[in-house]
């Protein structure tokens, strides 16, 4: 029984993650900020307030597919958010101005993930190949280290959670000081923010879970080698 809602916890946590990001979004992406003005421009005032005239707003590809590039200095807005005059669009916009404002002021778990890419990226590549190794043939020193590099990934997963959190939190006080959104729409702004950091939070939580479920499993063959 223990199995059977460990399964069902790993396939519908990611599920109802995005199902209630995208519904959220849909929602109030037709909900016309009363300012009248359009996630680019809302992303622009906001990093111009900020001392960030150096970093540039720029549309990107694809539904949803906003974020800050660190590299480039660019705030990267999907079609609807940088062209629309949605709350969604002001909300996205000023999350990911919050990314950069993270950046310039050095908030230490954005530098903390950003040198956690490369191992991050390395190890989500090769753990599962010791993994498999160290269960199929039953070599708890491969699945140890399959697990070792897993950590490392799940790591990644758990740092990202106080980014977009504090990313967020800045992304309210900035569109509220700014102007860009009334009192009134505070509430709807905030239900789109929460909405996206909750495919974060299943994220992290699917990949602690399947790290759980490979630690246990390799006390039980290493408890069985003994």
């Amino acid at each position: 029984m223990i199995w059977i809602i460990y399964f069902i916890l790993l396939i519908l946590l990611p599920l109802w993650a995005q199902f209630k990001v995208k519904s959220t979004y849909n929602k109030y992406s037709k909900v016309a900020v009363s300012t009248g003005i359009t996630g680019a421009e809302a992303a622009r005032r906001i990093l111009d307030d900020n001392g960030l005239q150096h970093v540039k707003v720029v549309e990107s590809r694809g539904f949803l597919s906003d974020h800050y590039n660190p590299i480039t200095k660019t705030v990267n807005l999907s079609p609807n958010n940088f062209h629309g005059h949605s709350i969604a669009g002001a909300a996205v916009a000023a999350h990911e101005v919050g990314h950069a404002i993270q950046d310039k002021v050095g908030y230490a778990f954005l530098r903390f993930r950003h040198a956690l890419v490369p191992i991050a990226n390395f190890s989500s590549n090769m753990s599962w190949i010791f993994i498999m190794i160290g269960i199929f043939a039953s070599a708890t020193n491969m699945l140890l280290l399959g697990i070792i590099l897993m950590a490392a990934g799940v790591l990644f997963q758990v740092i990202t959670l106080p980014v977009e959190f504090n990313a967020s939190n800045r992304a309210m006080d900035q569109i509220v000081a700014s102007g860009i959104i009334r009192n009134n729409e505070e509430r709807q702004a905030r239900k789109v923010l929460n909405a996206a950091a909750m495919t974060y939070v299943a994220a992290a939580a699917v990949a602690v879970l399947e790290l759980l479920r490979l630690v246990l499993m390799y006390t039980g063959m290493a408890q069985s080698d003994d």
